[in-house]
This record gives C-alpha cells, sequence and structure tokens, in this order.
C-alpha cells in the first residue's frame, strides 16, 4: 500500500491530534457557577480543589499554584536550593524540570535515564551525587512512576529533598500508592493535554507541614495573614507580613471549579487511557522494530503519553521521515523530549551533549502517538494502522 506521504491514500482525512481535554457540559456549568458568584479568585473553588487533590493524592498537604512550572519552582524555594546547590534532573522532561533549579540558582545535573522505563535511573543518580547536591528532581514520565524506593533510599542516605516531577502522573499509583503521598514534595501540571485540566494551573503536594507552609508562602508573594500575627501586632485585622521574596502563583477561583469537575471524572479519564494503552501494547508487541515503555504495574499507571522508539537501523530510515510519514497519514505525531541539555540555552551553559547516552538515544528514535480520552475506538486503531503501514513500507524498501 502506497503511503500517503508518497502519494497514497491517507489512514485519515482528518488529524488526528496527540493530546486534547475532553470538558463536559458538568464542567462548564461548574464555571459558569463560578462566573456568576462573588468570588472570581482567593475564594472557596481554590480550597475545596485543594482538598478534592489531597482525597486524589492521598497527601496531607497541597498548594494549588499558577502552572505546573511555577509548582516546581516553589518546590525547589522550599526545599532551600541556593546559589551553589545541585540538583539531580531527568535530561528526557520538559525544560521546567531543570529550569526551576536555574531560577534558584542552583545548577542542573543531569542523570541518564534507564532504557526500558525512561525514567531516570537511580544508579546513573548515585553516580551524580556529589557533597553540593541538595535535591533530586525525578520526573515519571508519560505517566510511569520512577523507581522512587530507590530514590528514597539514595535521598535518606544523602540527606536530599526528593521532589517528583508528576506533571504527567496523576491518578497512578507506585506500590499501592498514590503519586503525591510518598516524595518530599511532588509537582503537579494541569495543562489541557493532562489528565486532567484547569487550562492553566498546577499544584504542589507534601507528606511534611513544613515544607507546606514555605510552600504557600512562596507561592503567595512570601505574604502570611496568620491570626498569631494578628494577636500580637500593634495593627489591626488587616495586618499582614512579607517573610520571604515570594511570588504570585495564586490560581484563581475560575481555574480551581473546572478542576473540581475535572477530578470527580479521573477514575473514567483512568480507565479510558488505560483501555487504549493496553491495545496499543498489544497491537505493537509484534512488532520488532519498535518498543514502546515498559511499565512493570500498568494497572496503577494512568499514562499522559505514549511513546514509540522505533529501530530505524532495522527500518532503515530515520525518525524525522516516520514522523513525516504518520503525520501525512493523518496521525498528529509529537516527539516527548529533546534532552534538555540539548536545548540551546543549556548548550551554551557548557552541558556536555554526550554525557546521557541512553537519554540521546531514546531521543532520536522516540516518536509521540495521540492519547487522550476524545479517542474512539475507531481512533486508535488508525493509529495502529498508521504504524504498520509505514513499517511495512520501510520493511518492504530494504528487501
Amino acid at each position: 500500500m502506497e503511503l500517503a506521504i508518497d502519494g497514497g491514500r491517507p489512514v485519515r482525512e482528518s488529524l488526528l491530534g496527540y493530546g486534547r481535554q475532553s470538558i463536559s457540559d458538568a464542567d462548564i456549568q461548574a464555571v459558569t457557577d463560578v462566573l456568576k458568584s462573588d468570588y472570581l479568585t482567593c475564594g472557596p473553588a481554590v480550597e475545596r480543589f485543594e482538598d478534592d487533590l489531597k482525597r486524589a493524592t492521598g497527601a496531607p498537604f497541597v498548594t494549588s499554584v499558577a502552572n505546573g512550572t511555577a509548582a516546581l519552582h516553589v518546590a525547589c524555594l522550599a526545599a532551600g536550593i541556593k546559589p551553589g546547590d545541585e540538583v539531580i534532573v531527568s535530561p528526557i522532561t520538559f525544560a521546567a524540570s531543570a529550569n526551576c533549579v536555574l531560577y534558584c540558582g542552583g545548577t542542573p545535573v543531569f542523570a541518564d535515564i534507564d532504557p526500558d522505563t525512561w525514567n531516570i535511573s537511580p544508579e546513573r543518580v548515585k553516580e551524580k551525587i556529589t557533597s553540593q547536591t541538595k535535591a533530586i528532581v525525578a520526573v515519571d514520565f508519560g505517566g510511569v512512576p520512577v523507581d522512587l524506593d530507590a530514590l528514597r533510599a539514595l535521598c535518606d542516605e544523602h540527606d536530599l529533598v526528593l521532589i517528583e516531577d508528576a506533571a504527567h502522573s496523576l491518578g497512578s499509583f507506585y506500590q499501592r500508592h498514590p503519586v503525591g503521598s510518598i516524595a518530599d514534595m511532588t509537582a503537579f501540571s494541569f495543562h489541557p493535554v493532562k489528565t486532567v485540566t484547569t487550562a492553566e494551573g498546577g499544584a504542589v503536594a507534601t507528606i511534611d507541614e513544613g515544607l507546606a507552609q514555605r510552600i504557600a508562602l512562596f507561592s503567595k508573594h512570601g505574604i502570611t495573614r496568620e491570626e498569631s500575627l494578628m494577636e500580637r501586632s500593634p495593627h489591626g485585622g488587616w495586618y499582614y507580613e512579607q517573610l520571604e521574596l515570594g511570588y504570585n502563583y495564586r490560581l484563581s477561583d475560575i481555574q480551581a471549579a473546572l478542576g473540581i469537575s475535572q477530578l470527580a471524572r479521573l477514575p473514567e479519564f483512568a480507565a479510558r487511557r488505560r483501555n487504549i494503552v493496553a491495545g496499543y501494547n498489544k497491537a505493537f508487541s509484534d512488532i520488532s522494530e519498535v518498543q514502546f515503555q515498559y511499565d512493570p504495574h500498568p494497572d496503577e499507571t494512568v499514562r499522559h503519553l505514549y511513546c514509540l522508539e522505533f529501530d530505524t537501523d532495522a527500518l532503515g530510515t530515520t525518525r524525522r521521515f516516520i514522523f513525516n510519514a504518520l503525520r501525512a497519514e493523518g496521525i498528529g505525531v509529537n516527539v516527548h523530549y529533546l534532552p534538555v541539555y540539548q536545548l540551546p540555552f543549556y548548550e551554551h551553559l557548557g552541558y556536555d551533549q554526550d554525557a546521557c547516552p541512553n537519554a540521546n538515544h531514546y531521543y532520536d528514535r522516540a516518536i509521540t502517538l495521540p492519547l487522550h480520552c476524545c479517542m474512539s475506538d475507531e481512533d486508535v486503531a488508525d493509529v495502529v494502522e498508521a504504524v504498520r503501514k509505514i513499517v511495512s513500507a520501510c520493511k518492504k524498501e530494504r528487501q
């Protein structure tokens, strides 16, 4: 069958995007109700959203913020990251996972990924620990939790702060414990392509009350209105104090209302994403030229991304050709991610471009397939058909 990129008929006439939000009538009504209320921000919806997140994550303390980047930033601030400190980070992630360290004046140190899970490798992390290491930012790539047991052991041994970047993994479990209830701090994102959205938004969950106070402080200008201050103040009930140089990272009630409604749908979203991933895994398991992410506990994982590594050597082609060919077939693929140290800004900082060979190998061959709850079974079948079509054509060309 002739590929669409070569003039053949595409699998789909319309482009199927790799990610898309699912907005219900109830979601719309929730936002409308807030728009008609007395509070558009700094109101009761934010507190209720945080309470709902506590139940979803198992974390005793949750602070909502403006976006996932803000969540990572305030987590690093709460951890006390400062100039001279090193923080170990995965290279296969969005830039914010490392940028948050730079915001605080610290130095990101990239540790290579595991070639099967594509998560940061605890063995490689151990090799990067120095006397300047202060924390680890561990990314749950695609929604698959990192090896929290191994990373926790390293943090305990070396007195490090464990920050879990769970932008991809809301709803996932590790050893039957919800993501958010294990690491010292866990950062979430609610961008529209994530499992649950608030349009833009994020949150930091923590199991430590002291860290929770610092997170809340840094996300709200560094200002506090604690009752104890009012009692000893010579001023009045209007009094407040700024204790740190904080940021205006607050979430609005409009966004929180959408988040509340979306969180109620998390079981529905989780089940559909697991179903699609299981279908993909089954379909691709007999294609030797592709590799999908290893997940030891797929029934406990809510996947945000579904990526394939294509054996471009065996197929006699390039990742660029496969990417363009899938797009021509109507499959809106993407790539997640360029290794952070390959970004021009980081390259100019002097990062070794060959320090993480597994990350480089993954990036050279990886393509992200569509995965979202608006996909029908027919959409899933179209993706599988397009991948098979291109793999078959490449193999035939090599014969």
